[in-house]
Order: structure tokens, then C-alpha cells, then sequence
């Protein structure tokens, strides 16, 4: 069954170049799966593109208008004309390629303003500033509109002029000899390449185009709570169209740089902070320099090594909604591993006490024994 490309963006089948581009845009933002995280949503963004893709190519917009579908397995098979049922004939085929027989029209002209191309800017960011957003400014190399001639690509005091070769129409035709008979085939024309109409005395500063290229600053607001590989969208803020047409979008892509104590898992932070034996076993207060503040946190005697702190709300500030996410601190206990005569007297008359001497712990089982009773929690 032939896809309805004009139904999936929802534009009538006389819908102007800029329409189906509006109307893209409008359901790309809505169904982008950046946005739009249901799995339906993902399907209809496929669609959608697929849609773009079709109506935005003038010779896969033809084979549609034709009854045709151009990402049919075959490539351009569909239902065919009303009436002819499931199979499309030779004629359909030849008109499909070759524009319609018998002296028919084409789709005429295309038009010299068109729509810009989206842009993309990579934009890295410290830990701080994706956290708590910030105001960056950007340099972009962009298309924009000639100022000189307002995006007509004519010199002052000129108008583009009715290409001779194709009256005005944009395409050429040709008779062909077939054992059909006579087929009458439609091509652009390669003098006003398919405009319809030529630039006699084009632009000194854009040579035509209607567009220049150029640098600017912008600021882009980035807003607290932000990942790395997220994308802010500036609207209309990408490059010029053709003829002055349009401008695109510019996407900001965050890239978020490691810092050197904090690692981020989407909006809790994790830190990793080293304590001495004798503090872990008798317990001390930390202070904690978290991204905006200072916390002080207890280390309760007896603590061991790789024991978790929770901070709660000391991490990232979520991007959608209120909060924040929380602070882990990871503890290291560090063992000593040089001892004066004095501190290995004391330590092992501490062992002694708790009857944990070193020469012990080859006996009793041997030494993978403790090891098995200690994993299994034996004394």
C-alpha cells in the first residue's frame, strides 16, 4: 500500500517548498526522540523524515503525485492511478521518469528561494557551567542575507530576466521514437539550470546567490542542568537559503569537560576522598567543597574501606523540573606503609590486644582458611 507522504506532515499536494519545510520542522521538534522519548514517538519521527525526504526531492514528489511510492521496494511501485489496480503499467513508469507523454505539463519551474540548511556548533562547557547554566558567547561561520541586494542576486537597477532557451517554463522537452510511438520527455534546463529565469547582470557581492558568508557573535543561554551530547536550538539562526530564502536553525551541541575531583553520573556527582586507618576506625569530620557550597560530614569509627556518603541534593540541578541531584563520596582508607620502630611496637601491641598477631595467621587452618572464615563473616 502507498504510503500518504502529504498526509504524514499533514500539507495539501499543492503545498509549496516552504510549506512541507515549516511543516517538517513543526513535527520533527514535536517527535525528536531528544525530546519525545516514547518508542511510538521514535516510529513517527522515521516517518516524518522519510516523508521530508520524499516531498522535498522534486523527482520523488513527481512519482507520488503519480501514484507511485519512491521507498517502495522497487522503487517507485505503488497502487498506480485509480482503477488500475496493484500493478503499475509502462506508461506510468514513463511518465514518472520522463515527465508526462503527449505534450503534458511538467512540474514547471523551481524556485530560486529556498529554505537554508540547518548548522551545528560544538560548544565545550566546565562541570559548573553545564550544572548552573551560563550565558556563552559563540562565533559563527554562517550564509546570510546580502545586504546589498536583499537576497535577489541581481546588481541595482537589474531584474533576472526570462531564460530564452525554456520561455520562462524551467524544463526543455524532447520527442522520442518508441515502438509505442512518439514519447514527449520533460528535463530541467540547463541554461537557467531549471529557474526559469537568468541573471543577466548578477550581484557584485554575492555573485547571484543572494546570500554572503560571514562571522558573528551570539550568546546562547544555557540553561542549568544541561549533559554532554545535549543540543540547544536557536532558531532560524543557521544558514541563509539560496535567493535569500529562509534561514535554517543553528543546534549548539554540549560537550562537557572532566573535572579534576568530580565525575558526573547524569545528575549525581561522585567523588572519591582518602582517610587514614586510625581516622576510619575512630571515626573524624570531613569538609566537603561541593560545586557550590562547603559540607561538613561525619565519618562514624569503624568505617570501611569503599563506604558510600550520601549528600543529598549537593549535585546537579535537574533540567526539567525543580531539585537537585546527590553528592557520593567515596571513602579510601588508607594503611601506612612505612612504620618507625616506635608505631610497629604500638601497632602490634594494639594487634596483641584484639588477638590479631601476624605470626597467627598461618596457624588455625592456615591462611585461606581465615581468609574463607573472614569472607564468611566468622570471628
Amino acid at each position: 500500500m502507498t504510503r500518504d507522504y502529504y498526509g504524514i506532515l499533514g500539507v495539501s499536494r499543492d503545498a509549496s517548498d516552504d510549506d512541507i519545510k515549516r511543516a517538517y520542522r513543526k513535527l520533527a521538534r514535536q517527535y525528536h526522540p531528544d525530546v519525545n522519548p516514547d518508542p511510538a514517538a521514535h516510529d513517527r519521527f522515521k516517518e516524518i523524515n522519510a516523508a521530508y525526504e520524499v516531498l522535498s526531492d522534486d523527482q520523488k514528489r513527481q512519482i507520488v503525485d503519480l501514484g507511485g511510492d519512491p521507498l517502495a521496494p522497487g522503487g517507485g511501485g505503488g497502487a498506480g492511478p485509480a482503477g488500475a489496480g496493484p500493478f503499475v503499467g509502462f506508461q506510468d513508469i514513463m511518465d514518472a521518469f520522463f515527465g508526462a507523454a503527449g505534450g503534458g505539463a511538467g512540474r514547471g519551474p523551481r524556485p530560486r528561494t529556498r529554505p537554508g540548511s540547518d548548522a551545528i556548533l560544538r560548544l565545550e562547557l566546565d562541570l559548573h557551567e553545564t550544572a548552573f547554566g551560563v550565558e556563552a558567547p559563540i562565533t559563527v561561520d554562517t550564509a546570510v542575507l546580502c545586504t546589498t541586494c536583499s537576497g535577489a542576486g541581481t546588481a541595482a537597477g537589474t531584474h533576472l530576466a526570462t531564460c530564452e532557451a525554456c520561455g520562462g517554463r524551467g524544463e526543455v522537452q524532447s520527442v522520442q521514437r518508441t515502438f509505442l510511438g512518439q514519447v514527449v520527455s520533460s528535463r530541467p534546463c540547463t541554461v537557467c539550470q531549471g529557474y526559469g529565469t537568468t541573471v543577466p547582470h548578477p550581484c557584485p557581492t554575492c555573485a547571484g546567490d543572494g546570500r554572503v558568508r560571514t562571522r558573528r557573535s551570539l550568546t546562547v543561554k544555557i540553561p542549568a542542568g544541561v549533559e554532554d551530547g545535549m543540543r540547544i536550538r536557536l532558531a532560524q539562526q543557521g544558514e541563509v537559503g539560496p535567493g535569500g530564502g529562509t534561514a535554517g536553525d543553528l543546534y549548539v551541541e554540549i560537550h562537557e569537560r572532566p573535572h579534576d575531583v568530580y565525575s558526573r553520573k547524569g545528575d549525581d556527582l561522585h567523588c572519591r576522598v582518602t582517610v587514614p586507618m586510625t581516622a576510619a576506625a575512630l571515626g573524624t569530620r570531613l569538609t566537603i567543597k561541593t560545586l557550590d557550597s562547603e559540607e561538613t560530614v561525619d565519618v562514624k569509627p569503624g568505617t570501611q574501606p569503599g563506604s558510600t556518603l550520601r549528600l543529598r541534593a549537593r549535585g546537579i540541578p535537574h533540567l526539567r523540573g525543580t531539585g537537585r541531584g546527590d553528592l557520593f563520596v567515596h571513602l579510601d582508607v588508607r594503611t601506612p606503609t612505612k612504620l618507625d620502630a616506635d608505631q610497629e611496637r604500638m601497632l602490634r601491641d594494639f594487634a596483641k590486644t584484639r588477638g590479631e598477631e601476624v605470626a597467627e595467621l598461618s596457624k588455625q587452618g592456615g591462611f585461606f582458611s581465615r581468609m574463607r572464615d573472614a569472607f564468611n563473616g566468622h570471628a
